[in-house]
């Protein structure tokens, strides 16, 4: 269709449907993508809106797309779509990854024995969905067909048979019969509920069908069926049926086809190798983001320096009011372009990098090796996909919760994501670690920094865990739900791909939101730097009365504005700072480290200083964008507040306790 759409190794990664236009030689398609799921009977929010979308969207055809490595577990959704659609096209793809395993399908037998078309294509390689579009045609224009592959026990048959009559009256062809009296049996509520809906009727209102369902029951009972038992039997069906047709049609030409990806997990999943691997690969990502946003930013840096003498000499040609000029130029224009000089090179490295596992397939086996350590804490191992989405930007993991099915969990993935540092607070981090800490320069000192980088952010993850077990014996009580995660086989990554969609999807995504707030906060930072009561700005008075507090926390009352004005975008935490130490009038960027430490050694800073800034930079509140982000996703003033005090005492707390520690 020519629609960009982001997508992932496992079912989730939406879920909402996805709609763009294409045309082949005979019609015009409007092609509706519905979120990847392995079954229609729905357990998550995911299936419900893709189960819901094929039996109340009426759609022409449905195409049904399986995965060619591993056909028989795909085939279980397929044989549940022909139960609903009269008219399916099935599409193995991935055929080139098949063959270079060794595992050959006989496409013509499948169709045999599916009754419906089916289609062999390799998406990446776009001339052979010319066929798929053929084929539909095809299908369009052939005559409607309810298949039955799947033949139940003979007690559901049974029961089936005693509905079904009545039911084709009362759904009149909009719902296949056959499928509405297994749901029946199967007394799903909540689907029941969507049929009656669609049906604009209510199915256990009509007398008969009641005496019916009664008669159906009973034969189930006969049978040794429970309504508990109902479901189980029904998916054993299936799942047997896709064995039996998968024996027929499916050949191994090499028995240990997957022993490469296997002998790769044993080390990236092993007890012993998961998590040194996972903390080095994020020591590697932090050091290739250091060394390589440090140029780039140092570029924009000077670039947008000679764009602030152009746009000064326009507003002074034009006759503009000093005042005017100073907060557009020195106010709104310095912080803008700030945020986008230190955000924009890292976003831009970090998040290729980070697509780049993503798409090799690593990111799913991050939440397998997680699932045990979240599932202590009664969370979904899901949560390790959001919290690693929060390295990039804590607003992009928070949206990456809808994953996530149980609403509690998703609630805690959320309230918890802050405490993993995202790309605005790298850049204090990681000047700060240097300055303070490290003595070497060069190569020496960037492997150091991303070393410190990788353990405090190893103690957010410590700390994502505890407040997590923290709430889900508090706020949010409950028991961890399960979730089915497939391990998808070791792909190479699509280089291009990854630099459009990482850059474009999430780089640029992130750096609007961070742009949107900070030309506002670069006025009101300016306002309150140069406007003055008792010869005395603004900006120092709010220090001096917050300096009592913030000496409890081993910090001092500039730093703590610095924090709170900081609030629209992390990065401009430190140029704050700077400009209330030098007591100047606009934004102050650092010539270099060793003029930012001169600045903070004659403010008084140590290493007890330095130690408290790491830690409340890694606690503090979320950004205004992060907090955007979570009040439209809970819809809930109550959780966006908690979002914001949560990590806040508990930096305070922490920052509290270590100060109290060295004194």
């Amino acid at each position: 269709t020519g629609m960009k759409q982001q997508t992932g190794n496992w079912p989730g990664k939406t879920v909402t449907n996805a709609s763009g236009r294409c045309s082949s030689a005979k019609n015009r398609y409007v092609l509706v993508d519905i979120p990847g799921t392995y079954s229609l009977m729905a357990h998550s929010a995911e299936e419900e809106v893709a189960r819901n979308y094929l039996c109340f969207g009426e759609p022409d055809a449905v195409v049904v797309v399986c995965d060619a490595t591993c056909l028989e577990r795909n085939l279980n959704l397929a044989l549940q779509t022909m139960e609903i659609s009269k008219k399916t096209v099935v599409c193995v793809n991935l055929a080139d990854e098949a063959e270079h395993q060794g595992i050959h399908i006989d496409i013509a037998q499948l169709a045999r024995r599916l009754g419906v078309p089916v289609v062999s294509t390799v998406a990446r390689q776009k001339k052979s969905l010319s066929l798929l579009l053929d084929t539909l045609d095809d299908t369009i224009a052939s005559p409607a067909v309810s298949r039955r592959c799947v033949t139940y026990p003979v007690a559901v048959e049974s029961a089936v048979a005693c509905l079904e009559p009545l039911l084709k009256d009362i759904v009149n062809g909009r719902l296949n019969s056959r499928w509405v009296a297994l749901k029946l049996l199967e007394n799903d509520n909540r689907l029941l509920k969507e049929i009656n809906g669609f049906l604009q009727t209510d199915l256990l209102e009509n007398t008969a069908l009641q005496q019916a369902l009664i008669e159906a029951r009973d034969i189930l009972q006969e049978g040794g069926i429970t309504e508990n038992d109902f479901e189980d039997v029904v998916v054993s069906s299936l799942i047997h049926t896709a064995e039996t047709i998968c024996r027929d049609v499916v050949t191994y030409h090499k028995k240990k086809y997957n022993d490469t990806d296997r002998h790769i997990d044993r080390i990236v999943t092993g007890k012993r190798t998961a998590y040194p691997l996972m903390l080095l690969l994020l020591a590697v990502i932090f050091w290739l983001t250091i060394v390589g946003a440090n140029y780039p930013s140092e570029w924009l840096s000077a670039l947008f320096s000679k764009g602030q003498e152009y746009l000064s000499s326009f507003f002074v040609s034009i006759g503009t009011p000093a005042w005017l000029h100073d907060i557009i130029v020195h106010g709104a224009y310095q912080v803008l372009t700030w945020v986008v000089a230190v955000m924009l090179p890292p976003m831009a490295i970090f998040f290729p990098l980070f697509t780049l596992l993503e798409d090799v397939g690593y990111l799913p086996r991050v939440a397998y090796n997680l699932d045990r350590p979240f599932h202590r804490c009664h969370a979904c191992g899901k949560q390790a996909l959001t919290m690693s989405m929060g390295f990039g930007c804590n607003a992009v993991g928070v949206v990456g919760a809808r994953i996530i099915d149980s609403p509690r969990e998703r609630l805690l993935a959320i309230l918890t994501n802050n405490f993993v540092p995202c790309n605005g607070r790298f850049p204090t981090l990681i000047a700060i670690l240097t300055i303070f800490f490290i003595s070497s320069t060069g190569i020496a000192s960037t492997i150091a920094s991303s070393l410190l980088l990788t353990l405090i952010i190893f103690l957010g993850i410590l700390l994502t865990f505890a407040t997590t077990k923290l709430l889900s014996v508090t706020l949010l009580k409950g028991i961890p739900s399960s979730f089915t995660l497939e391990m998808p086989p070791y792909r190479r990554p699509q280089i291009g791909q990854i630099i459009i969609r990482s850059l474009c999807d999430r780089t640029l995504f992130v750096l609007g939101r961070a742009v949107a707030v900070a030309a506002p906060a670069g006025i009101l930072i300016w306002v309150l730097a140069n406007v003055t009561v008792g010869n005395i700005s603004l900006l120092t008075h709010i220090s001096d009365c917050l300096d009592p507090f913030a000496r409890l926390m081993g910090l001092d009352g500039i730093i703590l504005t610095a924090f709170i004005l900081g609030f629209p975008a992390n990065e401009i935490v430190v140029p704050i700072m700077l400009m209330a130490y030098l007591s100047q009038g606009s934004l102050v960027e650092a010539e270099n480290l060793v003029f930012m430490k001169q600045v903070l050694v004659d403010n008084g800073w140590t290493w007890h200083t330095a130690v408290s800034m790491l830690l409340f930079s890694l606690l503090h509140w979320p950004c205004s964008t992060t907090l955007w982000s979570i009040q439209k996703e809970t819809g809930s003033i109550k959780w966006t507040a908690v979002a914001f005090f949560l990590p806040t005492v508990i930096g305070i707390a922490v920052c509290m306790l270590f100060t109290a520690l060295v004194k």
